[in-house]
């Protein structure tokens, strides 16, 4: 095999568009194989050994193969110090080759090749789904996505909402319906129209209060299908310099993303953590504060304008924690004093562990008060966050005053 590598390294040096610098470029050696180039496979059949082993006769002609071709190449072992697109590439590998470069890792789940029609009314939330194979049930597909009449069509403006007779791109409509039959019915007017899209899908949890248990045996699979078959319409509905953005939460984030890289192939993928509950979701191990957004956005170009937030819009909470598991006994490392001198924040004390120990509201020390979590009732609560930042907090208290 050494010798094969050395031959054909020798032979390719001939080819001058697969040297720089006196070094082969291996993606360069990968393309003009894939692409089949005349000049480098008369290149290849010129050297017996090599041809021999990228070549197979059949019928009594030399046919290559641009599979085992490409994997050789990509070997690590072969051209280790060629330059190429990266210096040095990172990634998963099965043996010797790339997983990017063999394709054979996809998203795969039962039912890629059909569309879920999904249900259309709470009354129907518990029947049983309705999965339409793309190729055994053209008929049915057709159907099912044909254009829809819709009724009670109501134009919405700032002037108000009044009856409309037919679809323009210039209304702003709300539709009640499937949301799958209504894109659909959309395609014809607002096709290649829409400037931005926004989804807020089922986020499919785990536990017996999802409203997305179409089918218990291939739950994800059925959920993935659903997503699916809305983003491919969604697409098409899109101007080329469109964007979209699809709201998650922790359970079906890390599916909807490889999903959305498959569909959007020439868009860029950005995951945004946005707190939706600062005091969490109580959960046996993690309290969860936030949930997802995917913005998918075209390449190289900039979307997210950049606009001050003005004082109005800013919506002020309570340092101190009240209503429900905002005692002081549900977080205990959030049970501590903010000391203040001079009416300013200048530090925190240490966490007060000892469940014995239940000190006043507020206590000086000298020039110095220690304030404690303790609501005019007397009940020992927490501060929402564990051990605040003092610049946080002394912003915080400025901002309020001059509010």
């Amino acid at each position: 095999m050494q010798n094969l590598f050395n031959d054909l390294k020798t032979l390719l040096a001939q080819d001058e568009r697969m040297v720089v610098e006196g070094k082969l470029l291996k993606n360069k050696v990968v393309e003009l194989g894939l692409a089949l180039d005349p000049q480098l496979l008369t290149l290849l059949l010129s050297h017996p050994k090599v041809a021999a082993h990228f070549f197979v006769e059949v019928a009594g002609m030399k046919v290559f193969d641009k599979i085992k071709f490409q994997h050789f190449v990509n070997n690590k072992s072969f051209l280790p110090d060629s330059y190429t697109a990266f210096k040095n590439k990172i990634g998963l590998m099965v043996e010797d080759t790339y997983m990017t470069d063999s394709k054979e890792v996809v998203l795969a789940w039962p039912y890629k090749d059909c569309v879920l029609e999904g249900g259309q009314t709470k009354e129907e939330a518990k029947r049983s789904e309705v999965f339409h194979n793309e190729t055994l049930a053209p008929d049915e597909i057709d159907r099912l996505l044909a254009p829809k009449l819709l009724t009670n069509i109501k134009e919405i403006d700032f002037k108000g909402s009044r009856k409309a007779s037919k679809l323009h791109k210039d209304q702003s409509l709300i539709i009640k319906g499937n949301n799958l039959l209504s894109l659909y019915t959309l395609q014809k007017v607002y096709a290649g129209q829409v400037d931005l899209v926004y989804i807020d899908p089922p986020y499919n949890p785990d536990s017996p209060n999802n409203t997305f248990c179409y089918n218990n045996t291939f739950n994800r699979s059925t959920w993935l299908t659903f997503m699916r078959n809305r983003l491919e319409v969604a697409k098409r509905l899109m101007k080329p310099d469109a964007s979209i953005v699809v709201a998650i939460d922790k359970n079906e984030f890390l599916y909807l993303g490889v999903l959305l890289d498959e569909i959007f192939k020439n868009h860029e993928s950005h995951c945004i953590t946005i707190i939706h509950n600062p005091r969490g979701a109580q959960g046996s191990n993690f309290s969860y504060t936030h949930e997802f957004a995917f913005f998918i956005i075209p390449k190289d170009k900039k979307v997210i304008g950049e606009r001050k937030i003005e004082e109005s819009e800013i919506e002020w909470s309570n340092f101190r924690n009240w209503g429900s598991e905002s005692e002081r006994s549900d977080a205990k490392n959030c049970f501590y004093p903010v000391i203040i001198k001079d009416g300013e924040i200048i530090g925190f004390g240490d966490v007060v562990e000892d469940l014995s120990i239940h000190p006043s509201q507020t206590e000086q020390k000298g020039k110095e008060f220690y304030v404690y979590p303790i609501d005019i009732q007397g009940v020992e609560r927490k501060w929402r966050y564990a051990r605040q930042s003092v610049e946080e907090v002394k912003h915080l208290l400025h901002a309020k005053k001059r509010k």
